[in-house]
């Protein structure tokens, strides 16, 4: 979850560690912290809160000139978020500085044995004990940084992205990673390490990723990886296809409301160049070859939050037309109930950093038991695409604020562009069938940007609902993961309660939740689908009963009746969560900025969760 960053170079090392935890603030905010290699050994600042505390901090202080330092940003695990937990965290003899992503699960074994031998602890982190044993192996090793942290990975267990200097070794960084984002950054005279590539983007967008279980030396003008068995190895290189700019505000008060009016861009990129030249779709990143996919007998799609909901959205589109059974799973439970996998088995693992460490573990045991496993993933390079048979990238660009919304709507672009080339390879659909689906799918971005350019009304809505204690929502068949998408998206930005329910379940017990005012969210299908009626009566069955109903409907339903009637583009019914989501990512954040509170960065929360 946290943001870390590393630098070697020629250039003062402080104004761009600082730049690159701006870049990495939404991965963690509880504090903030920097270490400098300087001419008076280990210098380090470090603040709880937000960024801003730790530049307030190093307003006031006269630091020595560096051009070698670390940087790290934090979501609090271990100790509470204050200063003694921030990081970096030193060795006794305060020459050498770590920072740490991730959680060290046997750290209390070690902390004993180091308190033992009569270590004094500063903090309540698991992360200090890796400083403690790093500095002991630096002076075993006779001042060779990469051998001290390949012989202090092997004593750790649990994730980790670890990166440290030292005051003796002055122009290195060393890095380690298992389970935990971590890659370089190469540019002129200088070299990065950091847990996303948007810590560098600005700098450089050559880059190197790193793979499970090595450790990396950086100096300003080389790179040197090697195994934990201090084999050498070669990373591979990549190159950021977009720039700094693109993870910028752009103009807008927040990174969220960019990113929703991005949503027509990022869907059209996702379906970019899907088709060749007779009409065909073609997915060539899958890799999975058309055999094992006419032999999949069950589809299982793994996800956390959003990306869940996107899996739940997915399974009505794939099993419509492939007819294959699919199941949607929380990867966080997945591998905890022995779910029956074998070789007929598809395991698609959806997530937009590709280090979501529940569906990596997932992925992982999905694989032991010998299943396929094709990723959905927003960033190149991550863990989980590299892990994974097969990988689908979404194309959404950046996604900085914590709540998802761009990167939600291409996962399930991406989903059902999965489904359609499944039924292409089967034989289940002719390629004028795909073709007209993907056409409709075609339209959506206009339809997306159709209705963006009219949601000033629900920001009028929101101040009227600000003060409100509880919403619902309600949805049936793919308005049902929609109503638990909105719900969601309240619960992270508003801190409100938020529930969503399959319409039909409200007899069944929470309709006993409605009273008089009680706001309720309803998703209606177009008027054409078959369970459009069913819906309407449920919406009418709240309202007799005091609700003040908010009616997410079609442009040209005529029938719909309500407090409020929120209006998007005509579409065929599987599509519809493209469009029947929007108002209630807009809703979600107009209800934020009406109660005055953070949408970029909300509470407890970080937006790439690499902790189990």
């Amino acid at each position: 979850m946290c943001g870390i960053i590393g630098y070697a170079g020629r250039n003062q090392a402080l104004p761009i560690i600082v730049e690159g935890l701006r870049r990495l603030e939404y991965r963690g905010y509880d504090s903030a912290g920097v270490g400098l290699i300087t001419s008076d050994g280990i210098s380090t600042v470090k603040r709880a809160g937000k960024l801003a505390a730790l530049e307030g901090a190093l307003g006031k202080v006269n630091l020595p000139t560096s051009v070698t330092g670390i940087g790290h940003t934090r979501w609090a695990t271990h100790g509470a978020p204050n200063d003694r937990n921030a990081h970096p965290h030193l060795n006794p003899a305060q020459d050498l500085a770590i920072i740490h992503n991730g959680i060290i699960e046997n750290y209390v074994i070690l902390r004993r044995e180091l308190e033992a031998d009569g270590h004094e602890f500063l903090s309540e982190t698991d992360s200090e004990v890796v400083a403690h044993l790093l500095g002991q192996a630096y002076e075993k090793c006779k001042g060779d940084l990469a051998e001290a942290m390949r012989q202090t990975c092997k004593r750790l267990d649990g994730a980790f992205s670890l990166v440290a200097v030292h005051a003796k070794s002055k122009d290195q960084v060393v890095g380690a990673r298992r389970n935990s984002p971590l890659v370089v950054g190469v540019g002129n005279n200088e070299r990065f390490l950091a847990s996303d590539v948007a810590a560098f983007i600005e700098f450089t967008p050559n880059a190197i990723e790193l793979g499970q279980d090595q450790v990396v030396l950086i100096t300003p003008d080389g790179v040197s990886i090697t195994d934990f068995s201090g084999n050498k190895v070669e990373g591979r290189e990549f190159k950021v296809t977009w720039d700094a700019a693109a993870a910028q505000k752009d103009g807008y008060p927040h990174f969220m409301a960019k990113e929703i009016m991005e949503q027509p861009k990022a869907v059209a990129d996702t379906l970019l160049g899907r088709l060749d030249e007779k009409g065909k779709l073609i997915l060539n990143e899958i890799r999975i070859a058309e055999e094992d996919l006419r032999d999949v007998e069950k589809i299982i799609i793994i996800g956390c939050g959003s990306a869940f909901h996107a899996g739940m959205i997915a399974k009505y589109a794939i099993e419509h037309w492939t007819r294959i059974p699919v199941e949607v799973e929380l990867a966080s439970e997945f591998r905890y109930r022995d779910p029956i996998i074998d070789r007929g088995t598809l395991v698609i693992a959806i997530s937009q950093s590709g280090e979501t460490m529940d569906t990596l573990m997932a992925l992982r045991h999905a694989k032991d038991q010998r299943a396929k496993v094709l990723s959905i993933c927003n960033t190149n390079g991550s863990t989980i695409p590299r892990e994974s048979d097969g990988v689908l990238y979404t194309h959404a660009g950046p996604e900085v604020a914590v709540a998802s919304t761009k990167a939600f709507l291409t996962q399930i672009v991406a989903s059902y562009l999965i489904g359609l080339y499944i039924s292409q390879v089967r034989g289940l659909k002719f390629s004028d069938e795909i073709q007209k689906i993907l056409a409709e799918l075609q339209e959506m971005p206009s339809k997306i940007e159709r209705f963006l350019e009219t949601r000033e009304s629900i920001s009028k809505l929101a101040i009227e609902l600000k003060e409100v204690s509880s919403v619902l929502f309600l949805g049936r068949h793919v308005g049902y993961p929609v109503a638990l998408e909105g719900a969601l998206k309240l619960k992270e930005l508003a801190y409100m309660h938020a529930e969503g329910f399959a319409a039909g379940e409200l007899k069944h017990g929470p309709i006993a939740l409605i009273e008089e005012g009680t706001p309720v969210v309803v998703v209606l299908p177009s008027p054409s689908s078959p369970i459009y009626q069913k819906m309407l009566s449920n919406a009418q069955e709240v309202q007799a009963r005091g609700a003040m109903t908010i009616v997410i409907a079609d442009e040209n339903d005529l029938e719909v009746s309500a407090a409020h009637v929120i209006r998007v583009p005509t579409c065929s019914v599987l599509l519809q969560p493209l469009l029947s989501i929007l108002p209630l990512q807009v809703f979600a954040y107009e209800m934020a900025v009406a109660r005055g509170l953070d949408v970029d960065q909300p509470r407890n929360l970080a937006k790439s969760v690499t902790v189990e």
